[in-house]
């Protein structure tokens, strides 16, 4: 029996395949079919910034009739990932304020000279340098829901935010999972130990936003 769609196969589109481990073609729809392709199997098109399983392809799963499946547990970003790409992503942030109080405070003292002026303008600076935390949040929700799935400290260590299926996740689920990260700190942080008890390395925040964070698989 074959294949839904295969018949009439209306798409130019072509997919580069890993064989024995190694990238080759790119092959077109008929000839995939030809190479008896299986959901398990690696594709990556022009248009993806990652490889992925067949079956992850609307596309192919469309045309070969493959079965939706989640993402596989060897592809789940590890606790030290995470803390990494973490420390990096508050470095950054931090790094952005602490420039921003130090150029304020340079008018602040033609504004507001003096002693007595002086924890007038400290207040000021160490307000500015506080507006990290919710810039922090923002830059978060954007970055994750954005085309890359991640913050710079993500993708420097290769791992990125997406659903239970491996897909872009949208902004209101990227929103609910950093604020959901305030219950993680809550618990005295229980909730990212969470991470080492659950199959998917999952913090409480990713089961309560059921999102992942994933790795990337092949390079090249």
């Amino acid at each position: 029996m074959q294949a839904p769609g295969l018949n009439n196969p209306t798409t130019t589109q072509k997919y580069v395949l890993v064989i024995a481990g190694k990238p080759e073609g790119p092959f077109s729809i008929e000839e995939l079919k030809s190479r008896k392709i299986k959901p398990g199997d690696f594709v990556k098109s022009p248009g993806m910034d990652d490889y992925k399983e067949a079956h992850e392809v609307a596309e192919l799963r469309q045309l070969f009739g493959f079965s939706r499946q989640p993402v596989p547990m060897q592809y789940f970003g590890s606790f030290d990932q995470r803390a990494t790409a973490s420390v990096v992503d508050w470095f950054l942030v931090f790094a952005v304020f602490v420039m921003a109080a130090f150029l304020i405070m340079l008018p602040l003292m033609l504004i507001l000279p003096g002693d007595e002026n002086k924890y007038m303008r400290l207040g000021i600076c160490g307000a500015v340098v506080a507006l990290a935390i919710p810039a922090r949040l923002i830059y978060a929700v954007v970055m994750e829901s954005g085309p890359k799935q991640g913050t710079y400290g993500k993708q420097l260590l290769k791992i990125r935010v997406c659903d239970m299926y491996g897909e872009r996740i949208d902004t209101s689920r990227a929103l609910g999972r950093n604020a959901a990260k305030l219950i993680s700190v809550l618990t005295f942080f229980i909730g990212y130990f969470f991470i080492f008890f659950s199959k998917k390395q999952q913090a409480l925040h990713d089961m309560i936003a059921e999102t992942v964070v994933i790795k990337d698989r092949l390079e090249g």
